[in-house]
């Protein structure tokens, strides 16, 4: 196999065995026939080779609609260079506030653990505005996805060439062009295990030949719906699983847990306001009883009487002192595992020919994406309802009257003692409000483009040049399972609502009405929109000049490129004066913004230099000028070196930046409760390890800081990457070798690395007036780097078989190292490769092994999909000794499925692709990580798909 075949074989190399790769590997190509020059992702000089200095990945439409692709989160999950990360919809179903809360109706691109602040996405070659909430990256669920034609992955990063963002990576969604004749399309994808539905439907139609008539309009138009899947519908969302060190760090139990906290203001005597004062002795263990549920006492029904509650888990939470008194509920089991999302897009373009070598066109896309964040119910206590009216409501404690506080009183003093209650008294409590509902948010995002170009050639010279305005318009709204503070509070303190309804029975009428009149449903939480305005233009073609060693001429090319971006963020709407708190409402008011923008003002020049016959050399040089940052100038120097037919070798080295977002620089200052309980003071006890028999070591919950810096400065990057290309015997092997550095990352100091070394970070703590800690600060900051590295293979090959013939696929990434650098001054920290991350988990293996066979109208591919097992993290109770589960395994097995489609051809007119995904209906391997801050519930969703096997019919139709 010769080299120009290879480039094109390697190009088109991507989620599976591309049949157009194998066509190209067999045409035969003549060296003097003249072969059409096309412009590629990642640089701007036309070409003959798909194949230059950079690792370019190409995903045809064929290639998607085979694998039952429907969206471009989809896609990027499924790339094996794509990050194991929490920026999409699989993934941060129950995330709502500080730096996830951009992550509300928002899928972001990742590449290579860069952060989606440094991976850019284009469309048709050009930026698009990014999400109005997040403004910091591209919405992926905005992009017309029905209406691409391929999807170009530039592995490498690209500031010399676009700019900012370009770090990790880019990806380049091309659309349709020119099209002729008319399309009707369906798609199902069914789970077989029930919910999480897939349904798309879409029309495209053009008509005018651009060579034929001058002219060419087309459109495309699609609506698509993704069903809510729920944690219940899985059996291996399960949480109660202690003996694998996987428990719910919650009390909030349907029926309350009686707690030993007591709020009433200004009183000395305030713990004889509650039922149990500051705790019960325990005769049993001689130990206090903090948090206890009288359900789990001797005697009683057992947490397990209601469903999703079982026994408390307690030593693996650091506080055995409670086990066996205590119930939890198995909340990770009622979140979400796909949101629902509903979308609509539509894509219409118009081109007509000028003169005999050029075109323009006007390009109109618009899109509206509605999601729903769907989670469990609100635990509601009376201390964080805010002390309601102590006079009339009794601060929201559960009222001593009636049969229920009876019941109460009546099992404490059985298993206690009557003579440790104070019988009288009110009751405080930590109950999960099944009553009120799941909590839902409602995204809405609106966003268009309008995109005008001409493109042509004058001489030997290919010009381009475009103007366009594109706006990404986002705004989330309370749904059920929200209520008015007062509302909450007037129900609870006059016992009208129960938080202690016994298995078998439910509230009063009076209880559900109290609810339905304090709903806060219809709120609007916040909203944003980012705006693009951008003028761009270039030219390239050939100088004619040699260098006189051999090689051809020297082709060049020259451009400018002039943005404006604008951001805004608005936070609660209601006037000023009329915003009665709405219990749990993750409002975000500290970071409201008023319109702020920049001008971004950049020019660059290209140079494909032919040094001799088989090297060849490709130099890029970019400035940018950003307003308040100045200006940046960042190089690119790459080769290709083809010493025979059948071997290539590429490699390239350049600089690149990223400039702070509007958020991490304007964002305010927005203070979050530690929820845990397991962490206790970092100066007295080490690590901040909690330990029940140490009173300085007890558990602590300190508000965490978070906000941004207008004094932020852009990151700095350095990248290089080596690799080959090998034909031989009918088999193409690619290699690469990457590396990325980072210095002055924009980053939130590591929560681990404050912990473990808090002299280091004393400034980043906030002491209270007795010395304790009030705060940790975690702000945005430029400090440290980042090292990460890695290797991509691929292998494809093909031969004939019974008549048919066959190809084989096989594309991985390797990852080497990934550290980080807390500060300038500080080392390296550990390699975090197969480490489980709260935010990024990287994998050090994935790959891809796709193989295809066609045989007349039929082409069968069955796809192997693999992800390496990691370190799961340690359960605080394991990590301090406190608890050893008997089934707890430190590692998180790996991950194998296999997809099996297959393409029939037979019908005039119609093209039918049926699949299977998830042949052998494997389920996500079982994690114990804390929900509270990673996804999922017993797996990851970062890594793995919940849905199970599910069924996939395509149906297009062609007038």
């Amino acid at each position: 196999m010769k080299l120009n075949k290879i480039a094109l074989v390697l190009a088109m190399s991507g989620l599976g065995v591309n049949a157009v790769a194998q066509q190209a590997a067999e045409e035969n190509t003549d060296s003097n026939q003249k072969v059409e020059r096309i412009e590629v992702t990642g640089s701007s000089i036309k070409r003959t080779s798909l194949e230059g200095d950079l690792p370019l990945t190409i995903i045809s439409r064929a290639e998607i609609d085979a694998a039952g692709i429907t969206s471009a989160e989809q896609l990027l999950l499924q790339l094996n260079i794509s990050s194991n990360s929490n920026d999409n919809l699989a993934s941060n179903a129950g995330i709502v506030g500080g730096e996830e809360r951009g992550n509300n109706g928002a899928s972001s691109a990742n590449l290579r653990q860069q952060g989606v602040g440094s991976t850019l996405v284009l469309l048709n070659g050009r930026r698009i505005a990014t999400h109005g909430l997040k403004g910091r990256s591209v919405d992926l669920n905005s992009i017309p996805f029905a209406a691409i034609e391929r999807v170009e992955v530039l592995r490498d990063g690209a500031s010399a060439v676009y700019g900012t963002d370009a770090i990790g990576g880019v990806i380049n969604f091309i659309l349709k062009t020119n099209y002729q004749g008319a399309q009707i399309g369906a798609f199902a994808d069914h789970t077989e295990g029930g919910s999480g539905n897939i349904y798309r439907f879409n029309v495209l139609a053009g008509t005018g030949d651009l060579e034929r008539d001058g002219f060419n309009i087309m459109g495309s138009l699609a609506y698509k719906s993704a069903e809510i899947l729920r944690g219940n519908d899985r059996d291996f969302t399960n949480t109660f699983q202690p003996e694998r060190g996987l428990s719910p760090d919650t009390r909030g139990a349907p029926f309350a847990s009686v707690n030993d906290r007591f709020s009433r203001p200004n009183d000395p005597t305030s713990s004889q306001y509650n039922l149990v004062g500051s705790g019960l002795i325990n005769p049993n263990t001689g130990l206090e009883n903090d948090v206890l549920n009288v359900l789990a006492l001797p005697g009683q029904p057992g947490c397990d009487a209601i469903e999703n509650m079982g026994p408390d888990g307690a030593d693996l939470w650091n506080r055995t002192r409670n086990l066996g008194v205590s119930c939890s509920w198995d909340y990770p089991r009622a979140s979400v595992l796909q949101q629902p999302v509903e979308n609509i897009d539509f894509v219409g373009r118009g081109t007509i020919k000028v003169g005999e070598d050029s075109e323009a066109f006007i390009e109109l896309l618009g899109s509206e994406v509605v999601s729903k964040k769907v989670f469990e119910p609100n635990q509601i206590t009376p201390w964080a309802i805010g002390a309601g009216d102590w006079d009339t409501f009794g601060g929201g404690f559960y009222p001593s009257t009636g049969d229920s506080y009876d019941y109460i009183v009546n099992a404490l003093s059985d298993f206690y003692g009557a003579d440790q209650l104070n019988i009288g008294a009110p009751i405080a409590y930590r109950w999960r409000c099944m009553e009120c509902g799941p909590r839902e948010i409602e995204t809405t995002t609106k966003s268009y483009k309008i995109q005008l170009g001409i493109e042509g050639v004058i001489g030997d010279w290919d010009y381009k040049a475009g103007l366009s305005r594109s706006a990404n318009e986002a705004e989330s709204e309370l749904g059920d399972g929200y209520h008015f503070v007062s509302g909450l509070a007037q129900a609870l303190g006059t016992g009208v609502l129960n938080p202690f309804v016994l298995p078998g029975q439910t509230q009063t009428a009076a209880g559900f009405a109290a609810l339905d009149a304090a709903s806060a449903r219809g709120v609007v939480l916040f909203g944003g929109e980012t705006t693009m305005t951008q003028l761009d233009a270039s030219i390239s073609g050939d100088t004619g000049f040699e260098l006189g060693l051999g090689g051809d001429t020297i082709y060049v090319a020259a451009g400018i490129d002039l943005r404006r971006e604008a951001y805004a963020f608005n936070g609660d709407r209601r006037a000023a004066e009329n915003r009665p708190t709405i219990y749990g409402a993750p409002f975000d008011d500290a970071n409201a913004l008023e319109d702020v923008s920049r001008d971004i003002k950049a020019v660059f020049v290209e140079a494909l230099v032919p040094v001799v016959d088989s090297l060849e050399l490709n130099l890029a040089i970019r400035h940018d000028n950003y307003d308040g940052f100045g200006g940046t100038t960042n190089p690119k120097v790459g080769f290709k070196f083809t010493p025979i037919d059948e071997l290539l070798f590429r490699g390239a080295y350049s600089t690149g930046f990223r400039v702070p977002s509007f958020n991490q620089l304007f964002n305010g200052l927005t203070a979050e409760p530690y929820t845990g309980t397991d962490l206790a003071n970092p100066f007295l006890c080490t690590d901040g390890v909690p330990d029940p028999s140490d009173p300085n070591c007890q558990p602590i919950t300190p508000a965490i800081f978070f906000g941004g810096d207008t004094e932020l400065g852009p990151e700095e990057s350095k990248q290089a990457s080596f690799g080959f290309l090998l034909a031989v015997a009918g088999v193409v092997v690619n290699v690469d070798w990457w590396q990325i550095e980072i210095e002055g990352t924009i980053q939130t100091p590591g929560f681990r690395e404050l912990i473990e070394n808090p002299e280091l970070f004393r400034d980043n703590y906030v002491f209270a007036q007795d010395g304790s800690i009030a705060a940790i600060d975690r702000r945005f900051i430029n400090a440290g780097g980042r090292e990460t590295s890695g290797i991509e293979i691929g292998v494809v090959t093909k031969g004939e078989l019974w008549d048919g013939t066959w190809g084989l696929n096989f594309n991985a990434s390797y990852l080497i190292e990934d550290r980080v650098q807390e500060r300038d001054n500080a080392p390296f920290g550990p390699n975090l490769v197969g480490t489980h991350s709260r935010g990024n988990i990287p994998l050090r293996w994935k790959h891809t092994l796709s193989l295809n066979y066609a045989y007349g109208d039929f082409n069968h591919t069955l796809t192997q999909v693999f992800r390496a097992g990691y370190d799961d993290e340690t359960p605080p109770g394991v990590a301090s000794g406190e608890a050893n589960p008997p089934l707890y395994d430190e590692t998180v097995d790996s991950y194998l499925i296999y997809n099996y489609s297959m393409n029939y051809t037979g019908f005039d007119d119609i093209e039918l692709i049926v699949g299977v995904k998830n042949l052998f209906d494997t389920d996500p391997p079982f994690t114990a990580h804390q929900n509270d801050f990673s996804p999922g519930a017993a797996f990851d969703p970062r890594v793995a798909d919940p849905r199970g096997r599910a069924y996939t019919v395509q149906l297009n139709y062609n007038f």
